[in-house]
C-alpha cells in the first residue's frame, strides 16, 4: 500500500476570472497531520476544498490538474462526488450540527449510506472515537444544538468519522472555540492520526506547529513551501515563508 494518501498534481481553481490556486502539486502523507497556512484570501480553504469536490457546489468555481487518490484522479469523468466526499470526509470552521437530536447528527450519514449493522453500536463508536462520549451517553436523544460550541465540534467530528473516511478535513476547527475547546480539538487530532490522515487549514500558526507534522504555507493562490513542520517553522528555506512567520506580512 502506498505510504501517500491524496496527492495533486498542477491543480488550479478560477471563480469566475479570479485564479484562487495555481499550479500546486504537492503529497499528502498516510496517517499525518498537514497544515495549510497562510494569509486570508491566500487560496487554503479553496485548496482543502478540492480534495473532496466541495467546490463542484460553488457554480462559478472550474477546477483543473489532477487530485488523486488510490490511483484515481477525483476529477475524472464518472467519480460519483458524493462517494469521494464519503470517503474524504470535512469539518467546517463553525460547529453545523443538524436540528436533531445527537444521536440522530451521528446515525443521519449512516442511514443515507444504507448501513447494515449495528447503528447503536456505530454511534456509540464514532462517539468514543470524537473524545465525546462519556459527555453525552446518558442525554443523547437531546438536541445538538443544546451542546456547548466545543462539544457541537466534536459531535460533527463523530458525524464524519461515522461513515468511516479514510481522510478527514478540518477547515479552521477551532478557529470558533474558546481555548479549552480548541485544546481537546488539537489533542483529538492527535488521537485520531493512528487512524486516518488529517488536512486542516489554520490561521493559527501556533496550532499549526503543534498539531502537524507537514505544513504547506500557501500565498496569492501559489505554494510557496512544502515539508517537515519543525523545519519549516524554524528555519523556512523561502523568505517570504520566513516573512510570514514572523509576523512581517500577512
Amino acid at each position: 500500500m502506498s505510504d501517500i494518501a491524496l496527492s495533486t498534481r498542477d491543480l488550479s481553481v478560477s471563480y469566475g476570472t479570479a485564479q484562487a490556486v495555481r499550479d500546486i502539486t504537492l503529497d499528502v502523507p498516510r496517517h499525518q497531520i498537514v497544515a495549510f497556512i497562510g494569509p486570508s484570501g491566500c487560496g487554503k480553504s479553496t485548496l482543502l476544498r478540492c480534495f473532496n469536490r466541495m467546490n463542484d457546489l460553488i457554480p462559478a468555481a472550474r477546477v483543473t490538474g489532477e487530485v488523486i487518490f488510490q490511483g484515481t484522479n477525483l476529477y475524472a469523468e464518472g467519480v460519483d462526488p458524493v462517494e469521494v466526499r464519503r470517503r474524504i470526509g470535512m469539518v467546517f470552521q463553525k460547529p453545523n450540527p443538524f436540528p436533531k437530536s445527537i444521536y440522530e447528527n451521528v446515525a443521519f450519514g449512516l442511514r443515507i449510506n444504507g448501513f447494515r449493522g449495528n447503528l447503536d453500536e456505530q454511534v456509540e463508536r464514532s462517539l468514543r472515537a470524537a473524545a465525546i462520549w462519556d459527555e453525552v451517553k446518558d442525554r443523547l436523544q437531546d438536541s445538538a444544538l443544546g451542546l456547548s460550541g466545543g462539544q457541537q465540534q466534536r459531535l460533527c467530528i463523530a458525524r464524519a468519522l461515522a461513515v468511516e473516511p479514510e481522510i478527514l478535513l478540518m477547515d479552521e476547527p477551532a478557529s470558533a472555540l474558546d481555548p479549552i475547546a480548541t485544546s481537546r480539538i488539537e489533542d483529538l487530532m492527535a488521537e485520531l492520526k493512528s487512524s486516518y490522515t488529517i488536512v486542516i487549514v489554520t490561521h493559527n500558526m501556533q496550532q499549526a506547529a503543534r498539531v502537524s507534522d507537514l505544513t504547506a504555507f500557501l500565498y496569492m493562490g501559489e505554494l510557496i513551501e512544502y515539508g517537515d513542520t519543525q523545519g519549516l517553522f524554524t528555519n523556512p528555506a523561502e523568505d517570504r515563508t520566513e516573512q510570514y512567520i514572523t509576523g512581517r506580512f500577512g
